[in-house]
């Protein structure tokens, strides 16, 4: 088909490329703002703006709270409807687990709880209620108001928030394994690889500045790219392999049975019930054996396993935000009489290269300097994938005009969509967070139908201006969608400024980084869209000029 292994490499790059990459675009913008979730929800949220919280008293805080969620979540139960025989039951006596969850950087605790599902299907299913509280004083905050970094922006970068049949899972394993078969034929194709690395012409023509940055990106964070691809792949690698829901599932009763000989954590209920002891008497005896391996004794998690039964546990894990591998030294208690029942071995080598590149993925580490890295990794991406669509389009814009074909001009009314349409898409979100009512019912779901809404506006847009492509001219939709995209980011921060009273000087000054960096990212995002648009409207004016000399018939000789 090729002349060479080469040719083949470069065809192979340049269309799994373009046909997955507006995907991954998705995946690397999101999974960069993803890096600093927490402090988007800060943001978006200002009554969880204050210092970050360890997590809180046990027996004074949890437990009480705990004990007020009596039913699921609305929208888990109308998700179980087609899971049970009949109605759904209108009481929850059975609580399966109790759990908490808190990184170092947040101010907020989230609280779950499993109860077990009457007239099930499945006899083991279960469905969920959640909860967020102030660590401080227990008290529960609003739920309706949407986590706009940490349950949405961060959930859109791994699963685009298709969750039929976890469609979006599998649209987004592909894409990233077709990235790594792109990077690998990229290094086949670029022979002068390294030579690369240092070479970038912005004073060039539009498809030769654009071909060395894609280039320059794609070589300087290429290990990046690779390790992020790759990992991802593992985290998500039990919906890709389901084994436990295809010929073994018969199996899963047996292997409880003997992961419980094995533990000594009983796997079901007694059918007794039983009694609680004090868990703060628990996690101050983890910490105790976590200071005596020198380890940080901070508690990222806790679990209660069968609530109010006499087979109850309890599980302490450790945060481990000294290291990058994703560890928790669980220390597992008897819930009757606080008895250490296991401390969970060393992991095996296997399992320690999974808990790597799995902590890796998901820096729950504290470092943010490397934070910062993980941001600029994932926007090279977007930047190398952004300059492809630019190339692709530049090369053959000309050809396709001769042609009559219109190939090139779809190719950028997707690429404008999904490189400013996805950011006018975010800010907009922003924007509706502060300007939507607080006390408005479903406030969280209007602000994402103004993050869809927003983003269908720009393909439309970008549809409409990207006409001139056609005629082998430079599309204004570029540049129009970057103006528009810095007055978006900036009338956040002043938004924000007038709803809360949280200036950029105030913010600065107290040093609550949080919301003082969501600001100054939104401002420094305005201004390069203003330098970007600048740009572009020179380059639509350089290459306009000599089209208007030749449709006027000024001779070749007389225009040099």
């Amino acid at each position: 088909m090729f002349q060479n292994f080469r040719l083949t490499m470069a065809w192979l790059h340049t269309w799994f490329g373009l046909v997955l990459g507006f995907v991954l675009m998705v995946v690397f913008f999101f999974g960069s703002l993803s890096v600093f979730d927490r402090e988007i929800d800060r943001w978006a949220i200002p009554e969880t703006r204050f210092a970050p919280q360890p997590m809180p008293s046990f027996d004074r805080v949890l437990q009480p709270a705990f004990r007020t969620m009596t039913r699921p979540d609305a929208a888990n139960l109308e998700a179980a409807r087609s899971r049970v025989n009949g109605p759904l039951a209108d009481t929850f006596p059975v609580v399966n687990s109790w759990g908490a969850y808190t990184t170092h950087r947040d101010p907020v605790l989230g609280m779950f709880a499993s109860f077990a599902l009457p007239n099930a299907k499945d006899a083991d299913d279960q469905v969920w209620g959640t909860r967020t509280i102030d660590p401080r004083n227990g008290q529960p905050l609003p739920d309706d108001h949407l986590k706009i970094g940490s349950r949405f922006l961060y959930p859109l970068h791994y699963s685009l928030h298709l969750e039929w049949k976890s469609l979006g899972y599998w649209i987004v394993g592909l894409a990233a394994l077709m990235m790594l078969v792109a990077l690998v034929s990229g290094v086949v194709m670029h022979r002068k690889i390294f030579r690369e690395m240092f070479t970038f012409r912005p004073r060039k023509h539009t498809q030769r500045s654009a071909l060395d940055l894609h280039n320059l990106t794609g070589v300087v964070a290429l290990p990046f790219h690779f390790i992020f691809a790759l990992s991802g792949l593992v985290i998500f690698g039990g919906i890709y392999f389901p084994v436990t829901e295809t010929q073994l599932h018969p199996l899963h009763e047996l292997h409880e049975q003997h992961e419980a000989l094995e533990t000594g954590l009983p796997a079901k209920r007694a059918g007794t019930p039983g009694t609680l002891a004090s868990v703060d008497a628990m996690v101050a005896e983890a910490q105790r054996r976590w200071a005596a391996k020198g380890m940080a004794g901070e508690v990222g998690y806790l679990n209660v396993q069968h609530v109010g039964d006499a087979n109850a546990y309890v599980s302490v894990f450790r945060a481990g935000t000294d290291r990058v591998t994703l560890t928790g030294e669980g220390i597992h208690f008897k819930g009757a009489t606080g008895e250490v029942l296991r401390e969970d071995p060393p992991p095996t080598a296997v399992a320690g290269i999974n808990n790597f590149l799995t902590g890796l993925h998901l820096q729950h580490f504290r470092h943010w300097l490397l934070r910062w890295l993980y941001v600029l990794g994932g926007l090279s991406g977007c930047v190398c994938i952004a300059t492809g669509f630019i190339f692709f389009v530049e090369k053959r814009k000309r050809q396709h005009a001769r042609q009559g074909l219109s190939g090139a001009r779809w190719v950028d009314a997707f690429a404008v969509t999904t490189v400013t349409g996805m950011l006018i898409a975010t800010f907009a979100m922003l924007i509706g967070n502060r300007v939507l009512p607080t006390d408005l019912p479903g406030r969280g779901t209007w602000e994402q139908s103004v993050f869809w809404g927003a983003w269908v506006l720009a393909f439309l847009h970008g549809v409409w201006r990207t006409a001139p492509v056609a005629q082998a001219r430079m599309a204004p939709a570029w540049s129009e969608q970057c103006w528009a995209a810095a007055a978006l980011a900036v009338a956040a921060v002043l938004l924000n400024w007038a709803t809360t009273g949280d200036h950029l000087l105030r913010t600065i000054a107290n040093g609550y980084w949080p919301v003082a960096g969501m600001d100054l990212a939104l401002l420094a995002s305005a201004a390069l869209a203003v330098v970007a648009a600048r740009r572009l409207r020179r380059r639509a004016l350089g290459a306009a000029a000599p089209q208007a000399r030749a449709a006027q018939g000024v001779p070749e000789a007389t225009r040099a």
